[in-house]
This record gives structure tokens, C-alpha cells and sequence, in this order.
């Protein structure tokens, strides 16, 4: 990026107005409102969001993976015998369960690069309080591979893979051991000592590069110590803020996040400083192998009854770019229900209510409006999917009444194709002109669809059904990765989210505000539902595992025109309660300008 001397020299530039063409750091004076500003890119805060809960609530088990290719194993439960082997596997969405552990146990570390690569290692088993076990995952099934030297638990480890791996502290004897184990991938090796011997301790990084943080001198003198590792030994470094028993994660010995109960600190190299807290109290969670800009903590122990946590929270560190909306160029003509595809540069807008039911067809080329030949059967409430402004594909709708016909547009003309399977109205869509699918809405006699349909460039095959019926919802994706968002269902507005993987729909994390004639934008993996009913200008972004409000539009409304991508995107027209021509863009980036004050 070029710099505001590159850019303009050392002259301040007189503006009447906020400077569209300035560079980050540039002042100028803005000769209207009387005031030096300057521009700089806003980005987000360290937070804490809601995620998926796990299917079976316990703490002190093993994590390992990022946060969206996941997985926790072991730990106590609810039940007899408390000590789990349970397992189960994160895709971003959801916690699925999987192989067991052969050997239950809880005080277990675990170390990971991924939901098919973990390593498990030491514990508490009802057999024995000094395990010794080592376990592999290959995704599919844990084996047995060379133990321990020294068993224990209550240890932590951690690594980037199930193939190099860390293992420092523990118990017994009764008041923590410093012994330290490396693994290769084949055996343990026991290295330099911890300065310090200690138990329910925290370690974040890789088997050459880590920090601990906290832990408890058993049996209850919480320590606020930390050492770091540089592949072969161990250096006493600045203390926590709060000791205690920590949950750490981070990508080597410069950066970590270590929570526990509601506390939050950062490692920054050199020293620890507490940033946002969690939103649900909690100890002895696992917690993923991640970089310190994202993590999740998993289950724990929470104060009061039940005691085994379900929660589950993601955390996002400071600095990620905030997206924004922008007012561009209006469309020629006004309508409510309308459908859309496309890109925020290259995009179509067509059908919708005027009224009455219209099937007026605008192209978008990222500057300006120009009308096109209308489509054939003029209809609202459709589902529309295309790339681009040459090649979409019309859908369903309402005539009147709901209708079945699917149209192709080529870059000229419509021309009527075959039709769904089911006649409907308030339908989602997405997908190309020549692979889409269309899901839910409202039948010709008016109840409400689960059905899902795939197009295959020339005719629509019925697949598996939504958990939900609904209608008027939003959707993001592909024909074989798609998400269903919002939408109606007696009585009233969903926060409902389900994912398809090309056979099969899922129920996800939901919406945080319900709603319904929302849009979508995006992929199954990042997508944002945009305005709905009743006129809000709620944007919500999703990363693949859970929705966290963003940027509002300028103008609430409901049932637009979508087109694009998080990272650039488009809304058209739509109602406010009276219908509007306003277009506005959406950027994943923006900048604040700061007015310079006496």
C-alpha cells in the first residue's frame, strides 16, 4: 500500500467533504465541515461467539484442530464410568460423534492439526490415575502406539500434528512433576525439565516452539508462572494476571490466548494482558490447536447444575477487517420480490412486484443499470442462481398463483427450460445456470415445502428435504454445498440454518436475529444474510461455523435482489414498506475517518 508521502508528498490537501481518494494515514482539510481528518482501515476486537454444541457435555478431555476442522476426545462425563472415550468431530457447523477412544479417560492432553489427525496421550482412567496410553487418529479410528515413559495426568501437550508432539507436567507425585516428554511420531523421549514442577497447566505452539501458562501446585495453590520452550529448554518468563488452571491455544511461543472461567489473556511474546471474556463461565475446557487469532473452547466445567457444559465458543482475534455498505447506482425500475445472481460487478436483476407481477430484466456491470429483454413469464417470490450477468437461471414463483417454470438467460433473451418438479412461490435458490438448487417454499395450495431440487443444466431432480419447511428465506452456495437461512414457519420468523452436502440438509447454528425475505450472499462456508422482514437492515455474517452481526445496511428492507460474495457483493431494490430502486455494495473491508479535535 502506498504511503501518504508516496502518495501526495507533505502538503496537506484541501477537500470539500470526506476525501475518497485518500491513502491510510493521509490528512486532509475538509474545507466544508471545517476539519482535519484522517482515514485509517476499522477492524474488529478480540471477541468471544456462540458455537454448535457438542452432543455430549464434559471437561478435562483432549482438543486438537482449528476451528473449523475440529475434534474432542476423552475427558469426564455425566454416568458411570465418568472417565469417556467418546469422540467427536467438528466440520465448522456441527459435532458429529465418532470412534471411540480405546481407553476412556478424563486429565488427558491432546494435540492435532485436524479433525483427521490427533494424538491423545497420559489421563486419569478408572483403572489407573497415571496412564501411560498413547493413541493416533487417522480420522476414522484411534490406535494404539508406544507409551509414555512417565504416566500421568493432569499434563499438557501440545503439537501440529499427531506426528511431533510436546508433553510437560502433571501428576503424580501429589505435588506436580516437571518432567517433559517429545514425541516423533514413533516413541517418547524425555527432554529438559520444566524450571518448575506444576499440574493443570496450559501449553499453546508446536513441539519446538511453546509457552505454559498458570496451573495449580497441587493440591490448590493456583500458580501464575510461565515458561517457554524453544526446542530444548525451558525459560521462567513474565507471570499470568490470573493463575489457575488454564485452557491455551496459539501457534507458537510469541502468541497464545489462555482462558479460563470467564478470563481471557494474550501472550504476546513478552508479557500477558486480559482482553474480552468468555461468555459462559466455565473451567478445565478443551480447548483446539489453533493460532491465536481464532480457537475454540469446548464443554467444561460449569458452576452450579448440570456441571458437564455442552457450550462451545469460538473466538476471533482483534484486527479482522470490518465489512461495510456502501450506496451506489440506483436501478431504472423499482420492485419488491425480486430475484437476482450474479457478481457485484457482473449481475442480474429480474422479475419482482411493481405492481403488479413484472418480468423486467436489468443488468448490472458494476457501474450502471441497462434493461434487457424481460422474461417471458412475468412472476415475484422466484429463486434466481448465474455467475454472471450472461448466464442465470429463473425459478418458481408466484404468477399468480405458484409456479413452476424455470427460465435460462443467455445474455439476450429468456428461454423457458424444464420446469420443477414442484410448483412454488417464496422459494430459496442458488447455484449456476447450469447446476442449481432450489429448496422450501409455498405449494399451490399453500402449505409450506421442505422440498429440495437440483438442476443439472437440464432438469430438476427431487433430493433430500430440509429439516424445515419454510419460506421466504435466504440462501448461499452451490448445488452440493448450500445453506438455507431464516425464512417463514407458523408462527413466524425462523433463525433456523441448515447445511446441504449434496445428499443431505443439517441443522447448524442458527441466526441471531429471526427473521424472513432475507437474502443471501456468498458460499457455504462464507456467507451473509442481508435485511429481511420487517425492514431490517441486520447483516450477519457466516464463517462456516457460526452467524456474528456485522455492518448494517444504510437502508432497512426485505426481499432484494442478491448478488456476490462476502468479500464483494450487491443488494437491489426491495421494500421498506414503500418499494425502492436504492443498490447498495458490500465491501469486507472499510475504513474510519477520524475528525482531528482542539
Amino acid at each position: 500500500m502506498a504511503t501518504y508521502k508516496e502518495s501526495v508528498g507533505t502538503g496537506v490537501v484541501n477537500f470539500a467533504g470526506n476525501n475518497p481518494g485518500v491513502v491510510e494515514g493521509q490528512l486532509w482539510y475538509d474545507s466544508t465541515n471545517i476539519d482535519f481528518k484522517y482515514q485509517y482501515p476499522a477492524v474488529s476486537s478480540a471477541s468471544w461467539s456462540t458455537q454448535s454444541s457438542l452432543n455430549t457435555g464434559r471437561f478435562q478431555g483432549g482438543g486438537a484442530g482449528p476451528i473449523t476442522s475440529a475434534l474432542v476426545f476423552g475427558g469426564e462425563k455425566s454416568g458411570s464410568p465418568s472417565q469417556s472415550a467418546n469422540t467427536e468431530s467438528f466440520n465448522g457447523g456441527a459435532w458429529s460423534e465418532v470412534a471411540d477412544l480405546n481407553t476412556g479417560r478424563n486429565k488427558l492432553p491432546g494435540t492435532g492439526s485436524s479433525s483427521t489427525n490427533a494424538l491423545a496421550f497420559g489421563g486419569d482412567a478408572a483403572s489407573d490415575p497415571a496412564r501411560t496410553d498413547t493413541e493416533t487418529w487417522n480420522g476414522s479410528s484411534w490406535t494404539e502406539v508406544n507409551d509414555l515413559n512417565t504416566g500421568r495426568a493432569a499434563a499438557t501437550g501440545t503439537g501440529a500434528s499427531n506426528t511431533a508432539a510436546l508433553l510437560a507436567g502433571g501428576i503424580p507425585p501429589n505435588d506436580g512433576t516437571a518432567i517433559t516428554e517429545s514425541w516423533n511420531g514413533t516413541s517418547w523421549t524425555e527432554v529438559n525439565d520444566l524450571n518448575q514442577a506444576k499440574a493443570y497447566l496450559g501449553i499453546a505452539g508446536t513441539y519446538t516452539s511453546a509457552v505454559t501458562a498458570g496451573g495449580v501446585s497441587p493440591p490448590s495453590i493456583a500458580l501464575t508462572t510461565c515458561e517457554v520452550w524453544n526446542g530444548t529448554s525451558w525459560t521462567e518468563v513474565n507471570d499470568m494476571n490470573t493463575g489457575g488452571l488454564r485452557d491455551p491455544f496459539g501457534s507458537d511461543s510469541t502468541n497464545a490466548i489462555a482462558v479460563t472461567g470467564s478470563n481471557t489473556e494474550e501472550w504476546n511474546g513478552t508479557s500477558w494482558s486480559e482482553i474480552v471474556d468468555v461468555s459462559t463461565t466455565r473451567s478445565a475446557m478443551p480447548v483446539t490447536q489453533s493460532p491465536s487469532t481464532s480457537g475454540l473452547a469446548i464443554g467444561g466445567s460449569s458452576p452450579g447444575s448440570p456441571q458437564y457444559s455442552t457450550a462451545v465458543e469460538e473466538f476471533r482475534g482483534a484486527g479482522t477487517p470490518i465489512g461495510a455498505w456502501s450506496t451506489t447506482t440506483a436501478m431504472n425500475t423499482g420492485r419488491a420480490q425480486l430475484m437476482g445472481a450474479g457478481t457485484s460487478t457482473s449481475a442480474l436483476a429480474f422479475g419482482g412486484d411493481e405492481p403488479p407481477a413484472t418480468g423486467k430484466t436489468e443488468s448490472w456491470d458494476g457501474t450502471a443499470w441497462t434493461e434487457k429483454n424481460d422474461m417471458n413469464t412475468a412472476r415475484r417470490q422466484g429463486a434466481g442462481s448465474g455467475a454472471d450477468n450472461e448466464a442465470c437461471l429463473a425459478f418458481g414463483g408466484n404468477a399468480p398463483p405458484a409456479t413452476a417454470v424455470n427460465e435460462s438467460w443467455d445474455g439476450t433473451s429468456w428461454t423457458e427450460v424444464a420446469d420443477l418438479n414442484t410448483a412454488r412461490r417464496g422459494l430459496g435458490g442458488v447455484g449456476t445456470s447450469t447446476a442449481a438448487i432450489a429448496f422450501a417454499g409455498l405449494n399451490a395450495s399453500d402449505v409450506k415445502q421442505a422440498v429440495a431440487e437440483t438442476w443439472n443444466g437440464s432438469s430438476w431432480t427431487e433430493v433430500g428435504d430440509l429439516n424445515q419447511a419454510r419460506l421466504n428465506l435466504g440462501g448461499a452456495g452451490t448445488s452440493t454445498n448450500a445453506l438455507a437461512f431464516g425464512g417463514t414457519l407458523d408462527p413466524g420468523n425462523q433463525s433456523s440454518t441448515e447445511l446441504w452436502n449434496g445428499s443431505s440438509w443439517t441443522e447448524i447454528n442458527n441466526l441471531n436475529t429471526a427473521r424472513s425475505k432475507n437474502v443471501g450472499l456468498g458460499i457455504y462456508t462464507s456467507a451473509l444474510s442481508v435485511g429481511g422482514n420487517p425492514a431490517l437492515a441486520i447483516t450477519e455474517d457466516w464463517n462456516g461455523a457460526g452467524w456474528t452481526e456485522v455492518n448494517d445496511l444504510n437502508t432497512g428492507r426485505e426481499t432484494m435482489a442478491p448478488a456476490g460474495t462476502t468479500t464483494s457483493g450487491l443488494v437491489s431494490s426491495g421494500t421498506t414498506g414503500t418499494i425502492t430502486t436504492a443498490v447498495e455494495e458490500w465491501s469486507s473491508s472499510s475504513n474510519t475517518i477520524k475528525v482531528l479535535t482542539d
